[in-house]
Protein backbone atom coordinates (compact mmCIF):
# COMPACT_ATOMS: atom_id res chain seq x y z
CA UNK A 1 0.00 0.00 0.00
CA UNK A 2 1.42 3.37 -1.02
CA UNK A 3 1.93 6.08 1.57
CA UNK A 4 0.25 9.28 0.39
CA UNK A 5 1.41 12.84 0.98
CA UNK A 6 -2.16 13.97 1.64
CA UNK A 7 -2.23 11.74 4.76
CA UNK A 8 0.03 14.31 6.47
CA UNK A 9 -1.99 17.43 5.77
CA UNK A 10 -3.68 19.52 8.44
CA UNK A 11 -4.88 23.07 8.92
CA UNK A 12 -2.42 25.30 10.75
CA UNK A 13 -3.22 28.84 11.84
CA UNK A 14 -0.22 30.97 10.85
CA UNK A 15 -0.45 32.70 14.23
CA UNK A 16 0.96 29.50 15.78
CA UNK A 17 4.20 29.75 13.77
CA UNK A 18 6.81 31.22 16.13
CA UNK A 19 8.91 34.18 14.97
CA UNK A 20 10.98 34.50 18.16
CA UNK A 21 12.27 31.85 20.59
CA UNK A 22 11.04 31.32 24.14
CA UNK A 23 12.73 33.63 26.69
CA UNK A 24 14.73 30.70 28.07
CA UNK A 25 15.81 27.78 25.93
CA UNK A 26 14.59 25.08 28.31
CA UNK A 27 11.27 26.78 29.15
CA UNK A 28 9.61 26.24 25.81
CA UNK A 29 6.68 23.83 26.06
CA UNK A 30 7.12 20.09 25.72
CA UNK A 31 4.50 17.61 24.59
CA UNK A 32 5.29 14.04 25.66
CA UNK A 33 3.81 11.32 23.43
CA UNK A 34 3.80 7.73 24.71
CA UNK A 35 3.79 5.27 21.82
CA UNK A 36 2.81 2.26 23.93
CA UNK A 37 -0.30 3.74 25.57
CA UNK A 38 -1.17 6.71 23.37
CA UNK A 39 -0.99 8.99 26.41
CA UNK A 40 -0.15 12.64 25.70
CA UNK A 41 1.27 14.95 28.41
CA UNK A 42 1.92 18.69 28.49
CA UNK A 43 5.13 19.83 30.19
CA UNK A 44 7.98 22.33 29.97
CA UNK A 45 11.10 21.32 28.09
CA UNK A 46 13.25 21.21 31.22
CA UNK A 47 10.98 18.36 32.43
CA UNK A 48 12.52 16.14 29.74
CA UNK A 49 15.02 14.99 32.38
CA UNK A 50 12.20 13.12 34.19
CA UNK A 51 11.89 10.65 31.29
CA UNK A 52 15.52 9.56 31.19
CA UNK A 53 17.86 7.81 33.58
CA UNK A 54 21.38 6.56 34.22
CA UNK A 55 22.74 4.75 31.17
CA UNK A 56 20.45 6.38 28.60
CA UNK A 57 22.06 8.21 25.66
CA UNK A 58 21.17 11.40 23.81
CA UNK A 59 22.41 11.83 20.24
CA UNK A 60 23.05 15.45 19.28
CA UNK A 61 23.77 16.98 15.87
CA UNK A 62 26.72 19.31 16.49
CA UNK A 63 26.53 21.10 13.13
CA UNK A 64 27.08 24.85 13.32
CA UNK A 65 25.07 27.39 11.32
CA UNK A 66 27.22 29.88 9.44
CA UNK A 67 26.11 33.34 8.22
CA UNK A 68 24.99 32.05 4.84
CA UNK A 69 22.84 34.98 3.67
CA UNK A 70 24.84 37.75 2.01
CA UNK A 71 23.99 40.89 0.06
CA UNK A 72 26.22 42.09 -2.75
CA UNK A 73 26.05 44.37 -5.74
CA UNK A 74 26.32 43.51 -9.41
CA UNK A 75 29.19 44.98 -11.37
CA UNK A 76 28.41 48.00 -13.55
CA UNK A 77 24.72 48.31 -12.58
CA UNK A 78 25.24 48.16 -8.80
CA UNK A 79 21.95 46.23 -8.45
CA UNK A 80 21.50 44.69 -4.98
CA UNK A 81 21.65 40.89 -5.09
CA UNK A 82 20.96 38.39 -2.30
CA UNK A 83 23.33 35.43 -2.35
CA UNK A 84 22.44 32.45 -0.15
CA UNK A 85 25.35 30.06 0.29
CA UNK A 86 24.22 26.43 0.13
CA UNK A 87 27.40 24.36 0.18
CA UNK A 88 31.06 24.47 -0.71
CA UNK A 89 31.82 22.44 -3.83
CA UNK A 90 35.58 22.77 -4.02
CA UNK A 91 37.72 24.35 -1.31
CA UNK A 92 40.80 24.75 -3.49
CA UNK A 93 38.90 26.37 -6.36
CA UNK A 94 36.70 28.34 -3.90
CA UNK A 95 33.53 27.18 -5.65
CA UNK A 96 30.12 27.32 -3.95
CA UNK A 97 26.55 26.34 -4.79
CA UNK A 98 24.32 29.32 -4.06
CA UNK A 99 20.84 30.71 -4.58
CA UNK A 100 20.52 34.24 -5.97
CA UNK A 101 17.66 36.70 -5.84
CA UNK A 102 16.58 38.26 -8.16
CA UNK A 103 17.86 35.42 -10.32
CA UNK A 104 16.85 36.92 -13.65
CA UNK A 105 19.60 39.54 -13.30
CA UNK A 106 22.42 37.10 -12.69
CA UNK A 107 24.15 35.41 -15.62
CA UNK A 108 27.32 33.40 -16.12
CA UNK A 109 30.29 35.75 -16.18
CA UNK A 110 28.74 38.39 -13.90
CA UNK A 111 30.88 39.61 -11.03
CA UNK A 112 29.42 40.36 -7.60
CA UNK A 113 31.01 42.67 -5.04
CA UNK A 114 30.45 42.41 -1.29
CA UNK A 115 31.14 45.38 0.97
CA UNK A 116 31.64 45.88 4.69
CA UNK A 117 29.50 48.30 6.70
CA UNK A 118 31.79 51.17 5.67
CA UNK A 119 31.21 50.46 2.00
CA UNK A 120 34.61 48.91 1.28
CA UNK A 121 34.58 45.99 -1.17
CA UNK A 122 36.24 43.11 0.67
CA UNK A 123 35.05 40.10 -1.34
CA UNK A 124 34.45 39.44 -5.04
CA UNK A 125 32.74 36.48 -6.71
CA UNK A 126 32.15 35.43 -10.31
CA UNK A 127 29.19 33.42 -11.57
CA UNK A 128 30.54 30.35 -13.41
CA UNK A 129 27.42 28.20 -13.96
CA UNK A 130 23.63 28.02 -13.79
CA UNK A 131 22.32 25.06 -11.78
CA UNK A 132 18.57 25.68 -11.32
CA UNK A 133 16.22 28.60 -11.94
CA UNK A 134 17.61 30.38 -8.88
CA UNK A 135 20.72 28.31 -8.39
CA UNK A 136 24.21 29.33 -9.48
CA UNK A 137 27.77 28.14 -8.97
CA UNK A 138 30.07 30.99 -8.03
CA UNK A 139 33.82 31.31 -7.49
CA UNK A 140 35.08 33.56 -4.72
CA UNK A 141 38.34 35.49 -4.96
CA UNK A 142 40.19 35.96 -1.68
CA UNK A 143 43.58 35.33 -0.18
CA UNK A 144 44.01 32.84 2.60
CA UNK A 145 42.53 29.67 4.04
CA UNK A 146 39.00 28.36 4.41
CA UNK A 147 39.08 29.68 7.97
CA UNK A 148 39.91 33.14 6.59
CA UNK A 149 36.88 32.89 4.31
CA UNK A 150 34.54 32.09 7.21
CA UNK A 151 36.00 35.05 9.11
CA UNK A 152 35.10 37.25 6.14
CA UNK A 153 31.58 35.77 6.22
CA UNK A 154 31.24 36.86 9.85
CA UNK A 155 31.63 40.45 8.62
CA UNK A 156 29.45 40.16 5.55
CA UNK A 157 26.89 37.45 6.17
CA UNK A 158 23.68 37.27 8.16
CA UNK A 159 22.24 34.43 10.23
CA UNK A 160 20.09 32.51 7.73
CA UNK A 161 16.85 32.47 9.70
CA UNK A 162 13.99 31.19 7.52
CA UNK A 163 12.33 33.79 5.31
CA UNK A 164 8.92 33.11 6.86
CA UNK A 165 10.29 34.38 10.20
CA UNK A 166 11.52 37.60 8.59
CA UNK A 167 8.17 38.06 6.86
CA UNK A 168 6.15 37.39 10.01
CA UNK A 169 8.22 39.81 12.07
CA UNK A 170 7.51 42.65 9.67
CA UNK A 171 8.50 45.89 11.41
CA UNK A 172 8.72 44.26 14.84
CA UNK A 173 11.91 45.24 16.68
CA UNK A 174 14.05 42.25 17.60
CA UNK A 175 16.83 42.48 20.22
CA UNK A 176 20.25 42.86 18.63
CA UNK A 177 22.09 39.57 18.36
CA UNK A 178 19.02 37.46 19.18
CA UNK A 179 19.25 35.25 16.10
CA UNK A 180 23.04 34.96 16.23
CA UNK A 181 22.71 33.47 19.72
CA UNK A 182 19.44 31.56 19.62
CA UNK A 183 19.44 30.15 16.08
CA UNK A 184 22.37 28.00 17.16
CA UNK A 185 22.60 25.11 19.60
CA UNK A 186 24.85 25.55 22.63
CA UNK A 187 26.92 22.55 21.52
CA UNK A 188 27.40 23.62 17.87
CA UNK A 189 30.96 22.92 16.69
CA UNK A 190 31.22 21.81 13.06
CA UNK A 191 30.62 24.69 10.62
CA UNK A 192 28.50 23.83 7.61
CA UNK A 193 24.73 24.20 8.16
CA UNK A 194 22.45 26.76 6.55
CA UNK A 195 19.63 25.90 8.97
CA UNK A 196 19.71 25.01 12.64
CA UNK A 197 18.91 21.52 14.00
CA UNK A 198 15.97 23.05 15.82
CA UNK A 199 15.18 20.27 18.31
CA UNK A 200 18.53 21.02 19.91
CA UNK A 201 17.75 24.71 20.43
CA UNK A 202 15.85 23.87 23.64
CA UNK A 203 18.88 22.56 25.52
CA UNK A 204 20.46 25.00 28.00
CA UNK A 205 23.82 24.64 29.75
CA UNK A 206 21.97 24.07 33.03
CA UNK A 207 19.80 21.29 31.60
CA UNK A 208 22.80 19.59 29.97
CA UNK A 209 24.61 19.62 33.32
CA UNK A 210 21.61 18.13 35.13
CA UNK A 211 21.32 15.36 32.53
CA UNK A 212 25.03 14.63 32.91
CA UNK A 213 24.77 14.48 36.72
CA UNK A 214 21.86 12.02 36.37
CA UNK A 215 24.17 9.67 34.44
CA UNK A 216 22.85 10.28 30.94
CA UNK A 217 25.46 9.96 28.20
CA UNK A 218 25.87 12.21 25.16
CA UNK A 219 26.99 11.25 21.66
CA UNK A 220 27.62 13.81 18.93
CA UNK A 221 27.16 13.26 15.21
CA UNK A 222 27.20 15.82 12.39
CA UNK A 223 24.73 16.45 9.60
CA UNK A 224 25.10 19.74 7.74
CA UNK A 225 21.54 20.83 7.09
CA UNK A 226 20.80 22.26 3.65
CA UNK A 227 17.61 23.80 2.34
CA UNK A 228 16.60 20.43 0.87
CA UNK A 229 15.36 19.37 4.31
CA UNK A 230 12.63 22.00 3.94
CA UNK A 231 11.92 21.58 0.24
CA UNK A 232 8.25 20.96 -0.43
CA UNK A 233 7.18 17.51 -1.58
CA UNK A 234 5.33 17.63 -4.88
CA UNK A 235 4.43 13.97 -5.40
CA UNK A 236 1.45 12.20 -3.81
CA UNK A 237 3.23 8.83 -3.81
CA UNK A 238 6.00 9.29 -1.22
CA UNK A 239 8.07 6.45 -2.69
CA UNK A 240 8.76 8.77 -5.63
CA UNK A 241 10.14 11.68 -3.56
CA UNK A 242 13.90 12.25 -3.66
CA UNK A 243 15.64 14.05 -0.80
CA UNK A 244 18.62 16.32 -1.48
CA UNK A 245 21.86 14.75 -0.26
CA UNK A 246 23.44 16.24 2.87
CA UNK A 247 26.86 15.58 4.35
CA UNK A 248 26.88 13.55 7.57
CA UNK A 249 29.44 12.00 9.89
CA UNK A 250 29.03 9.44 12.66
CA UNK A 251 32.50 9.29 14.27
CA UNK A 252 33.94 6.40 16.27
CA UNK A 253 33.60 8.51 19.43
CA UNK A 254 29.80 8.58 19.05
CA UNK A 255 29.34 4.84 18.90
CA UNK A 256 30.27 3.42 22.33
CA UNK A 257 27.58 5.16 24.41
CA UNK A 258 24.83 4.43 21.90
CA UNK A 259 25.66 0.75 21.50
CA UNK A 260 26.04 0.30 25.26
CA UNK A 261 22.56 1.75 25.78
CA UNK A 262 21.15 -0.54 23.08
CA UNK A 263 22.83 -3.58 24.66
CA UNK A 264 21.47 -2.70 28.12
CA UNK A 265 17.92 -1.98 26.85
CA UNK A 266 18.22 1.68 27.81
CA UNK A 267 16.79 4.68 26.02
CA UNK A 268 18.59 6.04 22.98
CA UNK A 269 17.15 9.44 22.12
CA UNK A 270 17.71 11.07 18.72
CA UNK A 271 17.59 14.83 19.22
CA UNK A 272 15.98 15.99 16.01
CA UNK A 273 15.18 14.56 12.61
CA UNK A 274 18.74 15.22 11.39
CA UNK A 275 20.23 13.08 14.15
CA UNK A 276 17.73 10.37 13.27
CA UNK A 277 18.60 10.47 9.56
CA UNK A 278 22.31 10.29 10.37
CA UNK A 279 22.13 7.27 12.65
CA UNK A 280 19.74 5.47 10.31
CA UNK A 281 22.36 6.02 7.60
CA UNK A 282 24.97 4.28 9.79
CA UNK A 283 23.40 0.98 10.88
CA UNK A 284 25.57 -2.14 11.13
CA UNK A 285 24.54 -5.66 10.10
CA UNK A 286 23.74 -6.36 13.77
CA UNK A 287 21.43 -3.32 14.10
CA UNK A 288 23.93 -1.29 16.11
CA UNK A 289 25.51 2.06 15.28
CA UNK A 290 28.68 2.05 13.18
CA UNK A 291 31.10 4.80 12.13
CA UNK A 292 30.15 6.33 8.79
CA UNK A 293 30.78 9.46 6.75
CA UNK A 294 29.54 10.71 3.42
CA UNK A 295 26.31 11.99 1.87
CA UNK A 296 22.85 10.79 2.78
CA UNK A 297 19.60 11.32 0.92
CA UNK A 298 17.66 8.95 3.17
CA UNK A 299 13.95 9.79 3.18
CA UNK A 300 12.15 8.16 6.09
CA UNK A 301 8.40 7.65 5.67
CA UNK A 302 5.90 5.09 7.00
CA UNK A 303 6.19 2.18 7.25
CA UNK A 304 9.80 2.19 8.44
CA UNK A 305 11.71 0.00 10.92
CA UNK A 306 14.01 2.13 13.08
CA UNK A 307 17.21 0.40 14.15
CA UNK A 308 18.94 2.64 16.69
CA UNK A 309 16.79 5.17 18.58
CA UNK A 310 13.76 4.31 20.72
CA UNK A 311 13.03 7.92 21.71
CA UNK A 312 13.01 11.15 19.77
CA UNK A 313 12.86 14.89 20.42
CA UNK A 314 11.55 17.09 17.63
CA UNK A 315 9.80 20.40 17.02
CA UNK A 316 6.32 20.87 15.54
CA UNK A 317 6.56 20.87 11.78
CA UNK A 318 4.58 22.17 8.83
CA UNK A 319 1.88 20.16 7.03
CA UNK A 320 3.05 17.74 4.31
CA UNK A 321 6.73 18.31 5.13
CA UNK A 322 9.37 15.55 5.09
CA UNK A 323 9.84 16.30 8.79
CA UNK A 324 6.30 15.51 9.99
CA UNK A 325 6.37 12.44 7.73
CA UNK A 326 9.50 11.12 9.45
CA UNK A 327 8.05 11.87 12.90
CA UNK A 328 4.89 9.97 11.91
CA UNK A 329 7.01 7.00 10.83
CA UNK A 330 8.53 6.95 14.32
CA UNK A 331 5.47 7.73 16.45
CA UNK A 332 2.74 6.23 14.29
CA UNK A 333 0.77 8.34 11.87
CA UNK A 334 -2.57 8.30 13.75
CA UNK A 335 -1.01 9.09 17.14
CA UNK A 336 1.13 11.91 15.75
CA UNK A 337 -1.81 13.49 13.92
CA UNK A 338 -3.81 13.30 17.15
CA UNK A 339 -0.90 14.95 18.97
CA UNK A 340 -0.85 17.73 16.36
CA UNK A 341 -4.60 18.25 16.83
CA UNK A 342 -3.96 18.73 20.54
CA UNK A 343 -0.99 21.02 19.84
CA UNK A 344 -3.18 23.29 17.74
CA UNK A 345 -5.95 23.35 20.37
CA UNK A 346 -3.42 24.05 23.14
CA UNK A 347 -1.72 26.73 21.02
CA UNK A 348 1.73 25.17 20.91
CA UNK A 349 4.24 27.20 18.89
CA UNK A 350 5.32 25.66 15.58
CA UNK A 351 8.46 25.30 13.48
CA UNK A 352 12.04 26.50 14.00
CA UNK A 353 11.56 28.75 17.05
CA UNK A 354 8.60 26.77 18.34
CA UNK A 355 7.92 24.21 21.06
CA UNK A 356 9.08 20.59 21.30
CA UNK A 357 7.72 17.06 21.32
CA UNK A 358 9.25 14.04 23.05
CA UNK A 359 8.19 10.67 21.61
CA UNK A 360 8.95 7.66 23.84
Amino acid sequence: MRTKLSSFDFELNEKLIADVPAKRRDESRLMVVHRDTGKIEHKLFKDVIDYFDDGDTFIFNNTKVFPARMYGKKEKTGAKIEVFLLRELNNEAKLWDVLVDPARKIRVGNKLYFSDKDGNDILVAEVVDNTTSRGRTIRFFYEGTNEDFFNILKQLGQTPIPKYIQTKRGEKKIPAGLDEERYQTIYAKEIGAVAAPTAGLHFSHELMKKLEIKGIDFSEITLHIGLGTFRSIDVEDLSKHKMDAEYFSVPEAAIANVNRSIKNNKRVCAVGTTSMRSIESAVSATNTLKAAEGWTNLFIYPPYDFSIANAMITNFHLPKSSLIIMVSAFGGRDLIMEAYDQAIKEKYRFFSYGDAMLII
